[in-house]
């Protein structure tokens, strides 16, 4: 589990998803998908807390560096794989994941879901935030007609986080 301190300085996104993140022990072997992974933060503490493997993809070519930085410098490097693109980047990526995260604004995610869904394991769950409480009824609502169930949402500063299962 993170320390209160690192909590305390995340911003309110990263805070939201780490709370949303499950608690329990998975029974297989956690993949996780981290899309817009910025600084590769949600995928360093997934591997922290016993995922197997991460896989993280942006748009910013110094994001997808720094991620890869940031995962060797945690010593995490040899379970996660940090690679430049959008969402059709997945196309290349293989396998399904037990566990996909995205922190970006309501547009891309709207336009991304789709994607997201068809890399979701059976039995996956799909964490949502960048974007703000009153955008949370449109995303519920697309992620519905993909056949994604609703489990919480959290809110902290007018931002919101959204949790599915498949």
């Amino acid at each position: 589990m993170i320390c209160g301190t690192l909590l305390s300085i995340l911003s309110p996104l990263a805070r939201l998803c780490r709370l949303a993140s499950p608690r329990t022990p998975h029974p297989s072997p956690l993949r996780v998908l981290d899309c817009g992974t910025g600084t590769g933060i949600l995928s360093i503490t997934a591997l922290k807390l016993g995922a197997a493997q991460a896989v993280g993809y942006d748009i910013d070519e110094w994001s997808v560096d720094n991620a890869r930085h940031n995962a060797v410098i945690n010593f995490v490097d040899d379970r996660f794989k940090s690679l430049l693109g959008d969402a059709t980047i997945l196309n290349k990526v293989e396998g399904t994941f037990d566990l996909v995260l995205a922190n970006i604004n309501r547009n891309i995610l709207l336009a991304d879901m789709p994607m997201f869904r068809e890399k979701m394991a059976s039995g996956a769950k799909l964490i949502l935030s960048g974007f703000y409480t009153e955008d949370a009824p449109m995303l519920v609502d697309k992620a519905k007609t993909l056949g994604l169930t609703l489990q919480q949402q959290k809110e902290d500063q007018n931002w919101c986080c959204l949790v599915f299962n498949s």
